[in-house]
């Protein structure tokens, strides 16, 4: 008897040992999974076969069984408040072909709608150069006559290099056809002057940073807006180059909302790839109602992966707003009603991202928040997060009313988040039992669906998941 008490005491001390240590180190078994890997590669055969084993029994336990496609379609609806379109009076200059249409841009004018006619246009090259400025009541427009009838095929480095304000891209379908996906870099480069760009409903494909947006020559390209779009890839990016379909450095006041963002996986070099980050000492930019699926049609591929980032993987002094050093990151952003699932690594991190507002989000299989590093300040609130929130190397979060997982219950592959909902894993996020809302009197802005919240709102992105079950374009 008293030996089977003292081995109750030493298995009962262990347990809360593990516990212990768990909760203090703060790390999901993801994160963990990914370390023990790194550990053992190199060492003798039964050691990397122990460390094989262990890392895959973490993600089983942290991500469960993942060898399925999500059969549910979740797009952000439609922005309830649009900017407006083509203005009434503009000089609509039809195009039927690569060289036409080559022709209208360079010589456009303020108000110029220069529009695809149906078919499917191959561009060659180095960039197609939009450069000639619009202006705020006349703005230039590329567009599909009809939309959904245009694909536009780039075999070029970079598509449109806009270096000049107010352009807009509308309904397009554009792809990247490449034989070296290193070839392929970007649908979109808005640079310098190239001011109050704005795209919007176009589905883009198989490109490194579908958007890239930076400064050149301390002029940089601010107040943009890209809306309602769909970013995806086809495979996995056979590349080193950075891989991020929205990939913004050292520009301010960008919205960008309403898109759905998936399988952006980077093949080569560190394997790190982001669905969307905003780094470089830019402020005042935004992330609202994007759904961002990490993992989707490319499961299971090597390498992390980050939903949405203030921050980043940090920028090269020479790229920083200031042409020196960035102070921070980011001042004073948000993000704010996305929905972000399938992630290998961090749903939401913070890099040197000062005054930060990360509100009424919804985490599924990611490995939470993250905020990093003293320049970090984050006002964390409202957010339902399948993971955890870290902060790290004395980053300052407050954190205010989120409902989030337990991490020594997710180690025992115990999931309070996705059980609120009918199946998780397969994206059917209806609620199984109601949602669970915050404290009486507590306001939100519009959902992830663009619905006016209850009151009190229900945490995370959406009220009522049902109204973002939509079909999507063709991809």
């Amino acid at each position: 008897m008293k030996w089977l008490l003292a081995a109750s005491a030493v298995v009962i001390a262990t347990l809360i040992t593990f516990v212990l240590a768990i909760e203090h180190a703060n790390v999901t078994p993801r994160r963990l999974a990914v370390y023990i890997a790194h550990r053992v590669s190199g060492h003798r055969p039964a050691i990397e076969q122990a460390g094989d084993v262990a890392a895959r029994l973490l993600l089983l336990l942290d991500r469960g069984q993942r060898e399925w496609i999500y059969p549910v379609l979740l797009t952000p609806s439609r922005s309830s408040d649009p900017v407006p379109r083509t203005p009434n009076r503009a000089r609509v200059a039809l195009v039927g072909s690569t060289s036409e249409a080559l022709n209208a841009i360079a010589r456009s004018v303020p108000g110029d709608a220069i529009t695809f006619l149906p078919g499917t246009y191959r561009f060659k090259g180095s960039y197609i150069e939009a450069s000639r400025a619009g202006t705020v009541d006349s703005p230039i427009t590329v567009r599909a006559a009809v939309p959904g009838s245009v694909t536009l095929e780039f075999d070029m480095v970079e598509g449109f290099l806009v270096s000049a304000p107010y352009w807009q891209f509308e309904d397009l379908r554009i792809r990247g056809i490449c034989a070296d996906d290193s070839n392929c870099e970007h649908a979109f480069h808005v640079v310098g002057n190239g001011t109050h760009f704005a795209a919007r409903r176009n589905v883009v494909t198989d490109f490194n940073a579908h958007f890239k947006i930076n400064g050149i020559s301390g002029a940089y390209p601010d107040n943009g807006v890209i809306e309602d779009n769909f970013l995806s890839n086809s495979r996995v990016r056979a590349t080193g180059n950075p891989v991020t379909p929205i990939d913004l450095v050292a520009a301010s006041h960008w919205v960008v909302q309403g898109n759905r963002i998936s399988d952006f996986a980077k093949g080569e070099s560190d394997r790190i790839s982001y669905g969307a980050f905003f780094k470089g000492g830019g402020e005042d930019n935004r992330f609202e109602r994007n759904v961002v699926i990490c993992e989707e049609r490319l499961r299971g591929a090597p390498g992390q992966r980050v939903g949405l980032s203030l921050g980043g993987g940090g920028t090269a002094p020479s790229a920083c707003r200031d042409g020196t050093r960035c102070i921070t990151e980011q001042n004073g952003s948000v993000i704010a009603s996305n929905l972000i699932a399938s992630c290998s690594d961090d749903g939401i991190y913070l890099n040197r991202a000062a005054m930060s507002m990360i509100t009424h989000n919804t985490l599924i299989d990611t490995g939470g928040i993250t905020a990093r590093f003293a320049e970090t300040s984050a006002d964390i609130e409202g957010n339902l997060i399948d993971g955890v929130i870290r902060a790290s190397s004395a980053a300052v979060v407050h954190m205010k009313d989120n409902f989030a997982s337990r991490l020594t219950a997710i180690y025992l592959g115990l999931h309070r988040v996705r059980d609120l909902f009918v199946d998780a894993g397969m994206l059917d996020l209806r609620w199984r039992k109601g949602p669970v809302k915050r404290p009486t009197g507590t306001s939100a802005p519009a959902d992830l669906c663009t619905l006016k919240r209850s009151v009190p709102p229900a945490y995370g992105a959406f009220d009522n998941i049902v109204s973002c079950i939509t079909a999507a374009p063709e991809r």
